[in-house]
């Protein structure tokens, strides 16, 4: 593999960073509902919102820039990658129109049409955070090339 372009190379932990926030801002968020805190709920959940818009433009304008990255991992490590990475790249592109279609029920005040759908919204979303996190991990740190 080449080397990441030096004006890139930061891109890989801000993205993880970006993800790893999405996922405690979820988790906290979730709490906060449990407990009945709606407007500590609503900012948490816009938040991690803004946070996963901000991961998607980074990861997109990086991989414009730089492409694909091959994994460098050997033995087991390379089944193990490759499912997470698949299961993480599928959920990733279905969580999108979820997260909006849960963000603008809650907006728009259908709170028992908005969580029908965050019982599906809520662990997909976190699954795709924290695994964008183990991906960067074992990609970058674990197993780099």
């Amino acid at each position: 593999m080449a080397a990441i372009p030096p004006q890139f190379a930061a891109f890989p932990a801000i993205n993880a960073t970006l993800n790893g926030t999405s996922g405690v801002l979820l988790l906290i968020g979730h709490s906060f509902i449990k407990r009945g805190r709606m407007a500590a709920h609503r900012a948490c959940m816009i938040a991690a919102v803004v946070t996963s818009s901000l991961f998607l433009v980074s990861y997109l304008y990086y991989h414009a820039h730089v492409g694909s990255i091959h994994f460098a991992g050997r033995g087991w490590s390379r089944p193990v990658y490759f499912s997470i990475l698949i299961s993480h790249t599928i959920l990733a592109a279905t969580i999108v129109p979820l997260v909006i279609i849960t963000l603008s029920r809650a907006l728009r005040g259908k709170f028992d049409k908005h969580r029908a759908i965050a019982r599906w919204t809520y662990p997909l979303w976190l699954y795709v955070s924290v695994t964008g996190v183990v991906i960067y991990l074992m990609l970058y740190k674990l197993f780099p090339a």
